[in-house]
């Protein structure tokens, strides 16, 4: 049996040696890795799943930040530990993330990666939305929690004022 629920504080050292495992050295140095220094992830989304024996086997955070000034969430890292791969853990706490996103009055979503694996998830492609570089415009992806959450918005992606958290 898996459980999923919020992520602690204790959970934290666990999810980055999960992070380091699953990720390639030097993640750290990614423009997303700026939006996030010194800032905490959304305490209540970000998800840790354990199995029976209590074991950390995967991690999806989220992160507040700013587009063009208004509040979104950033989403990742999503990690599954190597010998659970494949079996849908992933897309399970990504679901359950933007469920608790949609419940938790967030209206947009956006992250940094392949559109073919996350378009399932109602992500498309942000055309006019500037990620710090060097990022890939093409991996730039949103979804709106709120319909039209999105529509007509435009400019860069800043941290999050960690005094209005």
């Amino acid at each position: 049996m898996i459980e999923i629920r919020p992520e602690t504080d204790a959970d934290a050292w666990e999810v980055e040696s999960l992070l380091d495992l699953c990720f390639a050295p030097g993640r750290t140095l990614l423009s997303s890795y700026r939006l996030r220094d010194g800032v905490p992830p959304v305490r209540g989304l970000s998800l840790v799943a354990r199995d029976q024996l209590g074991i950390l086997i995967g991690a999806i955070r989220f992160w507040p930040i700013r587009v063009a000034g208004l509040p979104a969430l950033l989403l990742g890292p999503v990690a599954v530990h190597p010998t659970h791969q494949g079996e849908g853990l992933g897309a399970g706490l990504i679901r359950e993330g933007l469920a608790a996103a949609r419940a938790g009055g967030w209206e947009r979503v956006m992250l940094v990666g392949d559109a073919p694996y996350y378009n399932r998830f109602g992500f498309t492609k942000l055309e006019d939305v500037e990620m710090p570089p060097p990022t890939n415009p093409d991996r730039v992806l949103g979804q709106d929690l709120v319909p039209g959450a999105w529509a007509g918005l435009s400019g860069p992606v800043t941290k999050w004022d960690a005094a209005d958290y």
